[in-house]
């Protein structure tokens, strides 16, 4: 946790982005390492658990964390709760919660309120378009023999 934190100030100082860190472990070493860099690499999804969990998959030539921990600054956000949901660590230790996080303007409930709004009423308006054609790639994934399933 405290690499995490180090990498949050370092990284906020540096002016790479807000002051968020994270790193993942596996077998008590540190396989992967973020710090948020939304405003310097022009990236929203430049967040500190996303960053961390590409630098390990990379790292360890995989695309899931099963035997690792994942240790993050601050509660993770719905988009880095989902990176991390898919990345599949066998656990998450964060340090501020996300009140914390809102404390400073970081307030991520409004994303937590669009979920449960339909799609039709979202503030950013979303409409289904081509699912006929779209459904293709489903149908040809169906059929794919040599699919690495995750």
């Amino acid at each position: 946790m405290n690499e995490a934190v180090e990498l949050s100030i370092k990284g906020m100082l540096n002016n790479e982005g807000g002051p968020f860190g994270a790193v993942v472990v596996k077998n008590g070493l540190i396989v992967g390492k973020g710090n948020n860099k939304v405003t310097s690499t022009f990236d929203p999804t430049a967040h500190a658990e996303v960053v961390a969990i590409r630098d390990a998959c990379k790292n360890l030539n995989t695309f899931q964390l099963d035997d690792c921990i994942i240790y993050t600054s601050c509660e993770p956000c719905p988009m880095c709760l989902g990176a991390i949901y898919w990345a599949r660590p066998k656990a998450v230790y964060y340090g501020c919660t996300k009140q914390d996080a809102a404390d400073i303007n970081f307030d991520d409930d409004f994303i937590y309120k669009e979920l449960k709004v339909p799609m039709t009423e979202r503030k950013i308006p979303f409409k289904q378009l081509g699912r006929k054609n779209a459904l293709k790639a489903f149908e040809l994934w169906s059929e794919k023999q040599d699919k690495d399933l995750y």
